[in-house]
Order: structure tokens, then C-alpha cells, then sequence
């Protein structure tokens, strides 16, 4: 495109030069003709001049003309060259541009999902701030808690919730240990007095939250104790539930003194983690208590086992004598046999002839025989 630019500024200097001659030359034909004195000489040279000058002007036109189409065609050269790289660029862009679109539009759709799982969020968050709000329906939250602990850690038969004492009373759950006598356990925290502690802002209202927990807790403890202990028919410990790590984790570190008491009035706080933890443990127990039953069974059978094994060897011992009176009673007669045997022989061997002496060795040979035998 500069070379372009640079023949056309040669083609127009070329042509400045040419109307500055032309300029010179009608000076000269204007002096001319006020010199019409010089004559013919002056015409000749006028005309010599002027052919010269036509000749001058259409070899700059020529060049002119060939400087043009060589611009021309530069240029033309120079926008194709612009116009395909320009096209490769906008592609390229287009390219670009429509996959950044694809991978925002992507990132919308996972902002949009998000934004739906938040939006969930807020209203099941919503819902349990309405939960919280109602006794009723916290107590229910709390009860549904520890009855899936319960569930998932035990096995029926195990377990039974809102289980009727002899008093009447009915706790949330009871869980029955290896001496039949349930484990109490009872999810009505009180939470008003814990919410009132969190939303204090001052710090008389912070003592008086306080003291309301202190007392709500106690009075909580003492329903407990009174209610679900029962000497002989409960076990002497019995647990309150508290549905949330935080409050606990709080009544620990604020509210020792009420931990404290409600540890001597036999009634344990226990959050989902440690009742897990209990009913695990409740869990092994039991299974102890199975395998020492089962161990006393099996001791009972191998004490039976024993007793037919001393039979079975007894009987052994008389099969025994008898295969013994049999094998003696069999050789008696397998004596007897061989002397029958013997006394057959001996007969059959006797022969009747004149020679006497023959005779004598036919009875003489089978007493010899039975004298070497010892028959």
C-alpha cells in the first residue's frame, strides 16, 4: 500500500513538472506573438517548440496512464490481501465469540441451578426457623431426630417409643437393657430461653436470657427426674435429648452449673453425636448379654454332651465284654470243630484188609497224629 502511495506521489510531481513547461511555453508563445517582428524564424521555432512540447505531454500521459494502472492494480492487490485477512479475522472472532457464548450460557446454566438450590435452601431454612419457632412442632423435630438415632442403632424389640410407665408417664423413648429395665429418654428441650440468649443484644438482657435458661433447664431436669425415675423399674440414669450440637456445645460452656445439676439429678444432656454414641454402646451391651446367655447354653448342652458320651462308653465297655464272651464262646467251638474235624479224619482213614499189620497201622498212624497234636 506505501509503494502505491509512493508512485502516485511520482506521478503527480511528474505532472506539476508538465504544466510548469506548459507554463513556459505559453510565456514563450505570448512574447511571441509580440515579437512579430522576428518572422518566420520565430514561427518555425514556435512550432519546433510546440511539437516538442506535444510530444512531451503524451509521453507524460503515457506514463501517467501506465503509472495509474500500475497503482491500480497495487491497490486492488493490497484490498484483496486486506479483504482475506480481514474475513480470516472476522471468522476467527466469529469463532471465538461463539464459543465464549456457549461457555457463558453454560456457566448460566450452572449459575441458574445454583440460584435454584439457594432459593431451596432459604425456604427449607425458612421452614425450620418456623419449626423452631413452634413448641409443638420443635418438640416433633427433636422426637423425629431421636427416633431415627434410635432406629438406625438398635434392632425392634429393642426399643419403644412413648412407652407408658407405672406412673402413667410417658416418655419419648425407652430403651430396654439386658435386665428388662428401660432407659429413659426424653427430647422436649427447652429452646425459647436459649433463642432469647442468642437474639440478646444488651447485657442486662443477656443475664436475664441466662437466667431464664438456668431456670427452664432445671425445671426441665426435675420433670425428668420425678417422672421418668422410677426405683427398681427404670435404670437410675435417664437422658435429655438436645436436637442441636451448637446449643449443647453452648450449655457446656455457658451453663456448667446446669449440667452439674442435672448430672446429680441422675439425668444426662446428651446431643445427636453422644446419643449415637450411647446407643452404641447400649448396642455392644446387649449383644454381651446375648453371648453370655448363649455361652450359658452352650455351656448347659456340653455339660448334656458329656453325660451321653459317659453312656455311649459304658455301653461300649458291656458291647465290648459281650464281643468278648462271643469270641471266647466262638473258640470253644472252633476247637470243638477241629476235634470233630480230627475224629472225621481219623475214621475215614481207617481200611479193612487180611494183612493184620496193616491194620495196626491204620489205628496205630492217627493216634500218633493226635499225640504230636495234643488232641
Amino acid at each position: 500500500m506505501s509503494d502505491g502511495l509512493l508512485n502516485l506521489a511520482g506521478v503527480v510531481v511528474i505532472v506539476v513538472a508538465g504544466l510548469a513547461v506548459l507554463c513556459v511555453l505559453a510565456l514563450l508563445l505570448a512574447r511571441a506573438l509580440r515579437s512579430r517582428d522576428d518572422g518566420a524564424q520565430r514561427a518555425a521555432e514556435f512550432a519546433r517548440v510546440q511539437a516538442d512540447t506535444t510530444a512531451r505531454i503524451e509521453a507524460m500521459r503515457d506514463l501517467l496512464a501506465s503509472r495509474q494502472a500500475e497503482l491500480a492494480r497495487v491497490v486492488n492487490e493490497r484490498l484483496d490481501s486486506v479483504t482475506h485477512h480481514l474475513s480470516q479475522s472476522m471468522h476467527t472472532s466469529r469463532q471465538h465469540t461463539a464459543e465464549s457464548l456457549q461457555k457463558l450460557n453454560e456457566r448460566l446454566v450452572v449459575i441458574d441451578s445454583a440460584q435454584k438450590n439457594i432459593s431451596e435452601l432459604a425456604s427449607q431454612v425458612t421452614s425450620l426457623q418456623s419449626v423452631l419457632a413452634n413448641k409443638q412442632q420443635r418438640g416433633a423435630f427433636g422426637q423425629g431426630r431421636m427416633e431415627i438415632i434410635v432406629q438406625d442403632g438398635l434392632p425392634k424389640g429393642c426399643y419403644q417409643f412413648q412407652f407408658t410407665l407405672s406412673n402413667n408417664s410417658r416418655p419419648d423413648c425407652a430403651v430396654f437393657l439386658p435386665d428388662q429395665r428401660p432407659l429413659v429418654i426424653d427430647a422436649k428441650f427447652p429452646l425459647e430461653a436459649v433463642m432469647a440468649l442468642r437474639d440478646a443484644r444488651t447485657e442486662e438482657e443477656r443475664k436475664l436470657a441466662a437466667a431464664r435458661v438456668r431456670q427452664d433447664i432445671g425445671r426441665h431436669v426435675s420433670d425428668i427426674a420425678q417422672k421418668y425415675l422410677i426405683r427398681g423399674e427404670t435404670q437410675d440414669l435417664a437422658l435429655m435429648f438436645v436436637p442441636s450440637e451448637s446449643i449443647y456445645l453452648e450449655l457446656h460452656e455457658g451453663f456448667d452449673d446446669v449440667v452439674q445439676k442435672a448430672m446429680r439429678a441422675q439425668v444426662v444432656i446428651v446431643s445427636p453425636a453422644l446419643l449415637m454414641l450411647a446407643i452404641s454402646v447400649i448396642q455392644q451391651i446387649q449383644k454381651d448379654a446375648r453371648m453370655r446367655a448363649a455361652a450359658d447354653q452352650i455351656h448347659a448342652e456340653v455339660g448334656h454332651l458329656m453325660d451321653d458320651l459317659r453312656r455311649l462308653q459304658e455301653r461300649v465297655l458291656k458291647l465290648q465284654q459281650h464281643f468278648g464272651q462271643a469270641n471266647d464262646d466262638v473258640r470253644q467251638i472252633l476247637i470243638s470243630a477241629e476235634k470233630v474235624e480230627k475224629r472225621a479224619t481219623r475214621i475215614q482213614d481207617v481200611e479193612f484188609g487180611d494183612n493184620k499189620a496193616d491194620a495196626d497201622n491204620v489205628i496205630v498212624a492217627p493216634m500218633a497224629r493226635q499225640l504230636e497234636a495234643g488232641g
